[in-house]
């Protein structure tokens, strides 16, 4: 991607006891477009056979009315993809649909496994064929294995082999089941919706789909349900919740709620501490957008510095373009980002963004605003430096890609040009969310768990 950010992971969603299952879970995904970009799917469930579409691509694009039709069924699980293992191929997009001895099983995954290539050297070994390249698809091998003689059980039987993160969605042939990770890295929520349920990522999907919001799944449980309605199990060892703190700062849609908290209401906390921790003089202050807008509005009322909207956002930039035969300096951020002059011209700018990753888009960034007039560029940072790679479902690049991990603050500023720079200390982050218990090795480097074996070993 032509912008310099940490990967969003994935999305997913499911419906239960509804006619319309596959148009609503059709809506929850485009809802979460920005959980992922390079595929989505849906598979439904009419009582006898499972139904499933899903190709490379935008969930508009991907599903119409047509389609949507041959999705029958009052059950429905759906997917949207950005690839944290495995190619960017259809045979890697979700949900996976197999046919095993305890009978038709789908499976919507977001998170990551970190000891994904152990278990499948194993399952290789003995005798399992794998159409795929996710670690999602592992989970099947595992429950299609397991001696136990129901499905809730093999399921059971086979997420406690799992170490790092894991939100689940499965459709069985009577029921679907939502399930958090131990830790409860990612989120997962469940509402009602007219007769039945929904599991979702972000609460956003229940908001466009008039769902009535009822709670989060809790880290470690599983959810059940079917005909007789909810029912819900702790099957797994107890341990202390470690959600992730970068939805927060830039993953979810700033409507959502997330780990019992609204997105906004944190993300202005985080713009106002910053301000306090990072006072300076200047004329206006403008947000990286569009991650970066609420931050921004929390560090102008700290501050009293006036919010302007200095860059603006083309909001309409697919995944690939064609880039010009001629050079264009900054080609990869203008097309997205483009100052106004107007605003920008003759003044000292403090421009807000939520992180920085490699560094490159915050160096062009600075440039731009520079050559639109800008007097002096103040770089503000709503999270804490970003030093260590993730391996619990974000495409992160690896520590050395990572400036902040081989660089101080001083020498990030010398190398994307800007006259200041500041960060959210770590301190003021926990003040912000008011909770003490997150996974925040991306900033810390505290891993809740061991980071994993073969391929995320390759970050580091």
């Amino acid at each position: 991607m032509f912008l310099d950010k940490f990967n969003e992971e994935c999305a997913i969603a499911g419906v239960y006891g509804d006619k319309d299952a596959a148009n609503l879970v059709y809506l929850s995904l485009y809802a979460m477009q920005h959980r992922g970009q390079e595929g989505a799917g849906i598979c439904s469930m009419d009582g006898n056979s499972f139904y499933l579409h899903k190709s490379l691509g935008l969930v508009a694009d991907i599903f119409s009315n047509s389609i949507l039709k041959e999705l029958k069924g009052d059950v429905a699980i759906g997917h949207n993809r950005y690839s944290t293992t495995g190619a960017n191929n259809v045979s890697n997009t979700q949900p996976i649909f197999a046919e095993i001895n305890k009978g038709k099983l789908a499976l919507a995954h977001n998170g990551n496994i970190v000891n994904a290539v152990s278990l499948k050297k194993e399952l290789v070994s003995s005798g399992s064929i794998f159409m795929s390249t996710t670690d999602s698809e592992i989970i099947i091998h595992l429950i299609a294995k397991s001696q136990k003689d129901s499905i809730n059980e093999a399921i059971i039987d086979s997420l406690r082999l799992l170490k790092g993160a894991y939100s689940l969605i499965f459709m069985t042939d009577n029921s679907m089941i939502g399930v958090r990770d131990p830790m409860g890295v990612r989120p997962l929520v469940i509402g009602k919706i007219r007769s039945g349920y929904i599991l979702a990522s972000e609460t956003v999907a229940l908001d466009l789909v008039e769902a009535e919001f009822i709670r989060e799944i809790e880290p470690g449980e599983m959810v059940i349900i079917n005909d007789y309605g909810i029912k819900s199990l702790k099957p797994f060892e107890k341990c202390e919740p470690k959600p992730c703190i970068f939805e927060y700062i830039y993953f979810a849609r700033p409507d959502s709620m997330i780990f019992g908290k609204y997105v906004y209401d944190v993300r202005k906390e985080f713009g106002k501490r910053l301000a306090q921790e990072n006072p300076v003089d200047a004329d206006i202050v403008i947000p990286v957008p569009d991650s970066g807008v609420v931050a921004t509005l929390g560090y102008s009322e700290y501050s009293r510095i006036p919010y302007e909207q200095g860059l603006i956002r083309n909001h309409y930039v697919g995944r690939t373009f064609i880039e010009p035969s001629q050079s264009i300096r900054h080609f990869g951020v203008k097309i997205k980002l483009n100052p106004v002059e107007s605003i920008i011209k003759g003044r000292r700018v403090v421009v807000v963004d939520d992180s920085i990753v490699r560094g490159t888009t915050s160096r062009k960034i600075v440039k731009m605003l520079r050559e639109a007039g800008a007097r002096e560029v103040h770089m503000r940072i709503s999270s804490p430096p970003t030093k260590f790679p993730c391996f619990y479902g974000i495409d992160t690049p690896t520590r050395k890609e990572l400036i902040a991990s081989t660089h101080t603050v001083e020498e990030i500023r010398k190398y994307i040009t800007s006259d200041t720079l500041g960060y959210l200390s770590v301190e003021g982050m926990y003040d912000c969310v008011k909770k003490l218990s997150f996974c925040d090795a991306c900033f810390t480097g505290n891993y809740p768990t061991l980071h994993g074996d073969g391929e995320t070993e390759n970050k580091f």
